[in-house]
């Protein structure tokens, strides 16, 4: 059916400041297979036009919010009227049951629990899912309830698509959040691997194996508040860091981002130039200025 029904013609939308932009400009979205998955669901929906004007939408900044609790999506989208759409998408979930099975199931795979401890998301889970007769997205319609409040007719709309493709991309970003819909947080289906015996390894050293220091505390004043000679090789190999921005990297990038650049491609060259200037400053070298100072210049 056309855009013309009963005589209406669409208005065009309200273009928005601030809202959330899909970090993909053209093609498909979402990079990490889950992420490709969760939009096969939308796609599968068939609803034709629909899934370019979503895609343009999610492009463009006209979704305002998302916010994601189990089994519950709620969003706004800036649409043609003057106040955003209402967006609910329910999320069938699983029970506390099918959670603890599949935890079980789960533990006893090495390859499986320490992946998934260790906050990746293999691409075998599917078969472990359904080996317990569960899916891990949802596979029917009726596993999805959607509801838009704008005027369209189609049910998914353009407006619960743009969202759709935002939360594809935000799966690459935290593969757990699929979990969370389906009924169980990352920390809890996490507890439940351990309840069931999967345990991370660790390389830390307790406090009990800590070593104890019976010598005593110096005399002397000066070596007191200033300390002793340090000797030459007490800071080992001083060098570039492998990786760059490495503790922000770990972190990832923040959720439904709204900026034109990613937060760590803006960040990334900052900390190669401070790196290369802390180094020149250990090694006491002559081009000591910080890298905002020499741009000054």
């Amino acid at each position: 059916m056309s855009d013309w029904y009963w005589g209406y013609k669409p208005k065009p939308r309200i273009k928005t400041r601030g809202g959330i932009k899909s970090q993909s400009k053209r093609g498909s979205f979402g990079q990490s297979w889950w992420a490709k998955r969760w939009i096969a669901v939308l796609e599968s929906f068939n609803i034709g036009a629909r899934l370019d004007r979503g895609r343009s939408y999610a492009r463009s900044g006209q979704v305002l919010s998302i916010e994601i609790s189990k089994g519950l999506i709620t969003s706004r989208v800036q649409g043609s009227r003057a106040r955003p759409y209402e967006i609910i998408i329910n999320v069938k979930t699983l029970n506390d049951h099918d959670w603890e099975q599949l935890a079980g199931s789960l533990s006893t795979q090495a390859i499986f629990a320490a992946k998934l401890l260790a906050g990746e998301m293999p691409q075998e889970i599917e078969t472990a899912f359904a080996e317990q007769k569960l899916s891990l997205f949802p596979e029917k319609l009726r596993d999805l309830e959607t509801n838009c409040s704008c005027p369209d007719w189609s049910n998914p709309c353009k407006h619960i698509a743009a969202v759709y493709y935002l939360l594809g991309e935000e799966f690459d970003r935290d593969p757990f959040l699929i979990f969370k819909l389906r009924g169980a947080t990352r920390d809890e289906f996490i507890k439940l691997l351990g309840a069931s015996g999967a345990t991370p390894s660790s390389r830390g050293i307790t406090t009990e194996e800590m070593p104890s220091s019976s010598e005593p505390l110096t005399t002397e004043g000066d070596v007191y508040w200033i300390g002793e000679k340090l000797p030459d090789d007490f800071f080992g190999d001083v060098r570039l860091p492998p990786v760059s921005a490495a503790g922000p990297k770990r972190l990832g990038n923040f959720p439904f981002w709204r900026g034109s650049e990613m937060l760590l491609d803006a960040i990334e060259p900052v900390y190669k130039q401070v790196s290369q200037y802390g180094l020149n400053l250990f090694l006491g070298e002559r081009e000591t200025r910080s890298p905002q100072r020499r741009r000054e210049r």
